[in-house]
Order: C-alpha cells, then structure tokens, then sequence
C-alpha cells in the first residue's frame, strides 16, 4: 500500500516538473541571447524617427500621468484583476531607462521580459509589440533616452492573489502569448502591408477592439471584432462590421480625416478613442493614415452577419417619458427628428453607433457628455454637456430607449438594469 501511494506521488511530481518545465520551455520561445548594444551613437534621424513612431504607438498616452512629466510613469491601468502601473520611461538610471540596453529594450517589446527577466504583464501590449520591427524598437529607444531624465519612483502593482504570482503570469503567457514576427503579405500592396504593421503592431489596435475571455486573452492578436472594455465599459466597436466601425464603404478621405482630426462627414470619436486621436493619430503622416485606411477598408465582416433588428420599445415614437425628456434636453441640438445639424451635431436618426447591440457607448455619452477631441484640425470641437447630475438612471434609460426606437432606428430598448451595469470608470 505504501508503496502504491509512494509511487503516485512520484507520478504527481513527475507530472508537475514535466508542465513545469514546458511553461518555462513555452515562456522562453522565440528570445534571442542578448547581444552588447553597437558603438555608434544614435543619430539625429533615428531619434526624429523614435519620436513619431511613439506618437504611432500612444506611448506617452500610458507612460504620463495626469499632470506629469513626459514618460515618467506612474499612470495606472485598471484591469479586472487590479491595477498595473506604467513604468518610467525616462533615462533615469535608478527608476528610468538610465541602465538599459537596446538589446533589453528590444526584449520587452518582443518577449514582454523587463531588464531583470521579470515577466510583465500584458496591460503593456507585447502581444501586439511583438511584430514590431527591431530597428523601429532601436529608433524608439533612442528617443527614450533622448528624453530628460526625470527621477521618480515606478509604483508598485495593485494585484490580489495569484495574479501578482510571475508563475500565475508564465501560465497565462504560456497559454496566450507568442513572440511574432511583421509579416508580409506578397500578395498585397506596399499600403496594405504597412497599415496592417500599424494597425496590429505598433497602433495595438487590438488591445481595445477585441472581446477578452475570463482570463483577460483576445481570440488571436488579430481580432478586431469588437469588444467591451474592461473596467471602464466602453465598447470598442467592431472595425470588421459595416454595422459597427466598419469603414469599407467610406471613401478613403473621411477615414483619413476621422484619425487625423477625431471628425469627419462619416462620424466622430469619442470617449477611450478621444485619447488615441488626440495624443497618435493625429500626429501620424498622411502616408501613414492612408496605409491604415487600406488596411482597415479591407476587414471582411463576419460572413454570418446580418443587420441587427432588435425588438422596439412598447412605447410609440413621439409619445411617452422618453420622447418628453428628448423634446427637453435634446431636440434643440439633435432636431426633432433626430436629423442633427451637419458639421455641428450629429444625427441620431439612423446613426449606427446609437444602435448597437450593447448601448455602453450611449449610456456613457448621455452620463458624461460627448465631447471629440481637441485637435490641430478641429481645434474647437462642439461637445455635449453630460447629464449625470440631471437625469435619473430611471430617466437615461428611457431617453435613450426613444432615441433607439425613434426615426427608423430600431435598437433595442435600454433599461434601468443596463444603465447601472455600464457606469464606470471614464476613459483614462
């Protein structure tokens, strides 16, 4: 009998150093030995080059907090298993960057492993760094250390346990993570494939529209398909379906002018999208911003797809709660048949980002307010005033059930339940 147990315990650990073993194998795939950084000094045009390129990859909108400086860290990322604080980025020699090597630096983009071989977790994208180019990695790093060192501490993760366990991360990483290479497609033009470079790599797109699965994973690095943002319950809508964000029948300038200037004729951006517009793609090159107007022109949508229809609300268009709260804090901008005024207000009647599936987005624009972002082309954008402190949750659920309902739209009816749920965090 002892015998027995002895030998199933040995079994058990046998077992467990056999997983041990091909986690550790799984988290160490794909990392190069790291080399001695070359002599040379960086050049003035590779630090102009790591600058736009961290304007391409929002890196100062995670790595700056609220009133702080430039790429010092600090700014926390909320998550669903806590918060993780963004490192500093600058050349400070004991929180910074000071001590780093390119090759290190190269490291964590590709491999999500920091100086010290700690694994990190992926509130900092590597699953999409990871195509990134390791001279456009070099460039970057170049600009870092170009920065002023600014000294201050980096803080510590809020994470309970296990997610604050590297073994708990190695798991993760060994079931989700794979170091990539930028690929490309031959039988594909030059724009295609450089948008699809900025778009699944160093945009990290898909770090926002994608669902997550219970352990905080996307389906594929590649997924597009829309997900609800963790924590701050804004949905990143769909970039693959026409009835979502999807562009392939925009003409190429209003998707151009969307990035450059957070507006166009075809739509605006708002909430989390705000930052991106404000703090990358503006900044990006009109070459640039056209190869991603390809790219994103040519997502196929779901081949199972069809127009949503949801049921309406048993209240009649013009009549009830919801259409009196509408003739009094709406219909002055919006119109009394939701029609808008070009330029100016957007239309709700047959806006799609009023009717989709979730109503998130909307909750949040009637709670917080729209307001697109301020930029160099739209210096002074009209936005809305939020009515959190003017509505009850009872009143936004029936605002918004009319405005879904109204005028064609036929989104489903939004409830007191649904207003509650999609409260959250505001955009970061």
């Amino acid at each position: 009998m002892k015998r027995a147990l002895v030998r199933s315990a040995l079994g058990v650990v046998a077992i467990g150093a056999l997983l041990a073993a091909l986690i550790a194998w799984l988290n160490l795939r794909g990392e190069d030995p790291l080399t001695p950084d070359a002599a040379a000094p960086a050049s003035a045009d590779q630090i102009a080059r790591g600058a736009y390129l961290s304007r391409a990859g929002n890196c100062m909108g995670c790595h700056t907090e609220r009133g702080g400086a430039a790429y010092a860290g600090g700014r926390g990322v909320p998550t669903p298993f806590g918060t993780v604080f963004a490192p500093n980025l600058t050349p400070d020699k004991t929180s910074g960057l000071g001590d780093w090597t390119a090759a290190e630096f190269w490291r964590a983009l590709h491999n999500g492993r920091a100086r010290d071989g700690r694994l990190l977790y992926p509130a900092f994208p590597y699953p999409n760094y990871t195509r990134i180019t390791r001279a456009d990695s070099d460039a970057i790093f170049a600009y870092l250390r170009s920065l002023p060192a600014v000294a201050q501490a980096n803080r510590a993760h809020t994470l309970p346990f296990p997610f604050d366990q590297q073994a708990a991360l190695a798991v993760w990483r060994a079931l989700y993570f794979r170091p990539a290479q930028p690929e490309v497609d031959a039988s594909r033009g030059a724009d295609w494939n450089r948008g699809a470079y900025l778009v699944e790599g160093l945009g990290h797109c898909n770090a926002c529209h994608a669902s997550r699965n219970a352990l905080g994973a996307t389906a594929t690095p590649l997924d597009l398909a829309g997900g609800l943002i963790p924590v701050q319950n804004w949905y990143a809508p769909s970039l693959t379906s026409p009835h979502e964000a999807g562009v392939a029948e925009w003409r190429d300038e209003q998707v151009v002018t969307l990035l450059k200037t957070g507006v166009s004729p075809r739509g605006a951006v708002m909430g989390p999208m705000s930052e991106v517009a404000s703090g990358s793609t503006q900044y990006l090159s009109e070459l640039d911003l056209h190869a991603m107007t390809i790219y994103l022109k040519a997502l196929q949508p779901p081949t199972t797809e069809s127009p949503p229809v949801s049921p309406r609300s048993s209240t009649a268009a013009g009549t009830g709660p919801g259409a009196k709260l509408y003739d009094q804090h709406c219909a002055g901008c919006h119109g009394d048949q939701g029609e808008g005024v070009p330029g100016v207000y957007p239309a709700l009647a047959g806006n799609r980002a009023v009717v989709m599936q979730t109503p998130a987005n909307v909750v949040h624009l009637v709670l917080e307010g729209g307001f697109p972002p301020a930029t160099a082309g739209n210096p002074r954008p009209y936005g809305m005033p939020p009515f959190a402190t003017v509505l009850s949750t009872d009143e936004v659920a029936q605002l918004l059930t009319h405005i879904r309902s109204s005028w064609g739209n036929q989104g489903a009816a939004v409830s007191a339940l649904d207003v509650t749920r999609f409260r959250g965090v505001s955009a970061r």
